[in-house]
């Protein structure tokens, strides 16, 4: 069993929002691993950096990520930093995995894009700049398709995504 789409990109990209819209129309269940580790863990992601740190984080994710990827047949959507983990960008290699591309400034004009995300706290535009550039690589490595969000909605970014995957139109 294996994912029908897999979206990765920045933190406040739009993943889980293009997901639960893809999952919708494909008529399949959606899965964010960040949830998923919330509710292992009964805390939230902010709570989990500030009191266990990013390590711990990362352990739990590539978990979370592992076992999404063995056990849910619908859209999944990954953490931001999820594919900076090798075994991970493994395991997405040859996938159905789609980059939702969005903007630096995209981002931090949404609302809720920044809020409460920990690797984002003080200058958030600087932050989110640098995380862009690290992690670009990353997504153009294990990407089958990239999506710009720029300019669309997130419906027309999930459907931009289904087509890319030839899974629009939905039958």
């Amino acid at each position: 069993m294996r994912p029908l789409a897999v979206l990765v990109g920045l933190p406040g990209s739009g993943k889980s929002t293009v997901g639960r819209l893809m999952a919708g129309h494909l008529g399949v269940g959606f899965r964010d691993t960040d949830e998923d580790i919330v509710l292992g863990t009964g805390r939230s992601v902010a709570q989990l950096f500030s009191l266990d740190g990013e390590r711990r984080f990362r352990e739990l994710e590539k978990a979370a990520v592992r076992t999404a990827l063995a056990g849910h047949a619908g859209v999944l959507a990954l953490g931001g930093g999820a594919v900076v983990d090798p075994d991970t960008r493994r395991l997405l290699a040859g996938g159905p995995v789609v980059h939702v591309d969005a903007e630096v400034q995209e981002v931090l004009g949404r609302r809720g894009g920044v809020a409460g995300r920990p690797l984002l706290a003080g200058d958030a535009a600087a932050r989110l700049r640098e995380l862009a550039a690290q992690r670009a690589p990353f997504y153009r490595e294990v990407a089958r398709v990239s999506v710009p969000s720029r300019g669309r909605d997130a419906a027309q970014v999930a459907q931009a995504a289904l087509r890319s995957l030839s899974l629009w139109p939905v039958r």
